[in-house]
């Protein structure tokens, strides 16, 4: 292993503790100033969910935090299980609410027989997030985002779907990051130790899906997107050149999905291209 290799996994070590009181600081500090009664999320069953639902419990307080459960009637029921330990341990309350009969109904209207599946899990992510903004607005709450910083940069999220949230305080968080996390704030070792996976359909994983495992691709992203390395110097570090290509290409690929309503420059100030207006 080169020595490029042992430094960027250094850089990428987390110190945990501040971690904590930075990111519980951030979700405790938007609440507050948005005067929001507290948070709601989705709780997957998986360990970013996990996280942001453990950072808002410290937050906030247990009472204040809204997790629901969102399941297709193909979702893997260990999915429901670890979800539930999560709120055991995090003392939450959790509403399930099936999201087959919306998703179901949508396609069968379009009569196109077999749905491709990419798509069928793109409406899935999207129904969820519409059920998680209304169920903000009736109690009050900012919804609480859970894509973390690696999913964020290749585009591995659904555009107004699991990537749409109010706030997210796992987006400057490697994957890795998020597993370091969630050791120190006691997420349940089966949640952190299970492969990842957004459950879309029987089988589906993460790493499987993107072609390459997270560490490699959180190590890739850290030295170009944080270090400025260019591909090539990426891969002169001793990184294969076919993982390298295939996260750059990723990334280029699904930039758009980071660049919320990118509007057409006629004026001086335009919104998300020029200033902004200050804030405490």
């Amino acid at each position: 292993m080169s020595e490029t290799k042992y430094w960027i996994r250094d850089r990428l070590w987390l110190n945990t503790a501040l971690a904590e009181t930075v990111l519980s600081g951030f979700i405790r500090d938007a609440v507050e100033t948005s005067r929001s009664k507290g948070v709601v999320l989705g709780l997957s069953g998986g360990v970013d969910s996990a996280l942001a639902a453990a950072l808002a419990a410290i937050a906030l307080g247990p009472s204040r935090v809204h997790a629901y459960q969102l399941p297709y009637r193909t979702s893997n029921p260990d999915s429901l299980s670890d979800a539930e330990v999560v709120a055991k341990a995090f003392d939450l309350e959790t509403t399930t609410i099936d999201i087959s009969p919306m998703v179901d109904l949508y396609f069968e209207n379009l009569a196109e027989g077999e749905i491709d599946k990419v798509r069928l899990g793109n409406k899935m992510a999207r129904e969820r997030m519409s059920i998680l903004f209304d169920q903000a607005k009736k109690l009050g709450c900012l919804v609480l985002g859970t894509s973390n910083k690696t999913e964020i940069l290749l585009g591995y999220s659904t555009i107004f779907g699991d990537n749409a949230s109010s706030i997210n305080p796992l987006g400057d968080l490697y994957k890795q990051q998020v597993w370091q996390l969630a050791q120190h704030l006691g997420v349940p070792q089966q949640v952190i130790d299970k492969r990842p996976s957004a459950d879309l359909w029987p089988g589906q994983t993460d790493e499987e899906e993107l072609g390459f495992d997270y560490s490699s691709a959180d190590e890739v992203l850290c030295l170009m997107f944080d270090l400025g390395l260019s591909p090539k110097e990426v891969v002169d570090q001793g990184y294969p050149a076919s993982v390298v290509s295939r996260i750059t290409a990723l990334e280029e690929k699904n930039r758009f999905k980071r660049r919320l309503m990118l509007i057409a420059r006629l004026s001086d100030s335009a919104i998300n291209l020029d200033r902004e207006i200050p804030r405490d």
